[in-house]
Formats: C-alpha cells, sequence, structure tokens
C-alpha cells in the first residue's frame, strides 16, 4: 500500500520534549518538526487493540459479529494468526465452553510491538500502520494549559501500512 497524506492532525506536543527549546516562544518549524518526529517514532503506530494473546473466541460469538469474532478469521486468512479449539473450564460465574484460540504465526509476531512509556509499564499491541510526519503546518501556545510550555502542533502524516493490509479481505 503507498503512503497517504491524511488530512491534518492535532496533537499537543510538551516543549519540554525538545531538549532544544523550553519556551513556547522558542516554538519553530525546526523544533517543532524533530519534536514531532520523536513523538512519532516512539507513538505513531495504529494498533488493534489486541494485547493479549492467545485470544480465544467462544462459539457464541460468532454469530454476535463480535470484533474478535470477525477479525479473527481474517487475520488467519492473511496468515498472521492460526485457530485450534480449545475447551475451557468453567470459572466462577463463567460455565466451562469451547472457543476457537487464535494464537500469533512467526509472521503475526513481526505486529506485535512493545511500546515503551516514560514513567509505565512497557505495553505491546498489534499494529497495522505507522505514522511518519510529512510536514507541521502551524501551531499556537496553549494559553489554558498548567503547563506554560506546551503548544498545539497542526500537521499532516504520511501512513506506512502494513503490506497485508492490501489484501481485500483485511
Amino acid at each position: 500500500m503507498k503512503n497517504k497524506i491524511l488530512p491534518a492532525a492535532l496533537g499537543a506536543i510538551a516543549l519540554a520534549m525538545l531538549g532544544a527549546c523550553t519556551q513556547p516562544s522558542e516554538a519553530n518549524a525546526q523544533n517543532l518538526t524533530a519534536a514531532m518526529n520523536a513523538y512519532l517514532a516512539r507513538r505513531g503506530d495504529l494498533c488493534l487493540g489486541k494485547d493479549k494473546w492467545p485470544i480465544d473466541v467462544p462459539a457464541r460469538e460468532v454469530g454476535t459479529r463480535a470484533r474478535n469474532a470477525v477479525q479473527m478469521p481474517v487475520l488467519e486468512h492473511v496468515g498472521l494468526v492460526t485457530a485450534t479449539t480449545a475447551n475451557v473450564e468453567a470459572s466462577g460465574d463463567t460455565p466451562a465452553t469451547t472457543v476457537t484460540r487464535y494464537m500469533l504465526t512467526d509472521e503475526g509476531k513481526k505486529y506485535f510491538i512493545a511500546h515503551e512509556m516514560p514513567g509505565q509499564d512497557a505495553h505491546s499491541d498489534f499494529c497495522a500502520a505507522h505514522l511518519t510526519l510529512d510536514k507541521v503546518v502551524g501551531w499556537e501556545a496553549q494559553k489554558d494549559s498548567k503547563d506554560p510550555s506546551e503548544v498545539v502542533v497542526t500537521y499532516t502524516y504520511k501512513i506506512e501500512a502494513a503490506p497485508w493490509t492490501g489484501d481485500a479481505d483485511v
């Protein structure tokens, strides 16, 4: 899939993250471009909210078009997961049931990305694309912010979609 420039997006950036400047008056296209490139390098992945594997899909969900019941067979079709049948024992109020258990394949593991967040535990998720900066369009100091070094940045970005997203079923 070719990279596409999407409409401008808004993002708040603390200029303290820049290191190069510490006041909104020091905000300029060069500093904000560096900050946005750093931000998107760390946080620019578009993920599916699938952070715990294996994923079990009970038979009762298949007919309801629940998210995993719809998405997992498509990911299996493109070779990112494999499916097996498993029996899950009763637990608390949940009765024993049969599920389709989806596991990441070696190819699927390439898209299960760990994200390091300052001051937080690492978080992994299954991701389908990554954003990179196209250009900073503009910025404005936040007058109502508790942090005087915060600005709102308007920017456009490119999206690099994973190759498997080009499959018509996806």
